[in-house]
């Protein structure tokens, strides 16, 4: 039985409301980490701090980092990877920026292993600032691209099924 709401999605427009709650969820996500890269950043030089507070501030970094870096990977190019994706415009872009994204995830998975295994052992981080600012410049990077994935799949469709402006040149 059909409650008081009788419109009823296309599974089209079901993929595009879904993938309209993965960005906004992508966004308060990344929102999340870059406040706490800053507070994170705000605590140098590291030697000069409370060892304690700043693995503290290390670890729930290096938690939603790898959340952030999981949700986007495998969420959000999840309708490319599986052929689902049919906009030629959003296929194009993913197809010029995942490459890039992929080195980007590995820089990030390589920051998460280092620091992981320096928490464990609670031993001191001299290179944490200097890798910071690295990852820093990666992350930037990463955002630019998924913020040119992410117009690209909120741009209105046109009639021929493409985005619209994708022919321009």
């Amino acid at each position: 039985m059909l409650s008081g709401n009788t419109s009823i999605q296309s599974p089209t427009e079901e993929r595009r409301a879904e993938s309209h709650k993965l960005i906004d969820d992508l966004m308060h996500s990344r929102t999340s980490i870059l406040a706490l890269y800053s507070r994170l950043a705000d605590r140098k030089p590291f030697e000069q701090q409370d060892q304690a507070e700043v693995f503290e501030l290390l670890e729930e970094f290096c938690q939603l980092l790898i959340d952030y870096t999981a949700a986007a990977h495998f969420r959000l190019y999840r309708y490319v990877d599986e052929n689902k994706e049919k906009r030629r415009a959003v296929l194009e872009v993913a197809e010029r920026i995942y490459p890039r994204i992929c080195e980007i995830t590995q820089t990030i998975l390589d920051f998460n292993d280092r620091y992981d295994q320096q928490l464990q052992k609670k031993t001191a981080i001299n290179t944490l600032e200097k890798d910071l600012s690295n990852l820093g410049v990666d992350m930037a990077q990463r955002i630019e691209l998924e913020d040119q994935l992410i117009r690209v799949m909120n741009a209105p469709r046109t009639r021929s099924g493409s985005n619209a402006g994708a022919s321009k040149r």
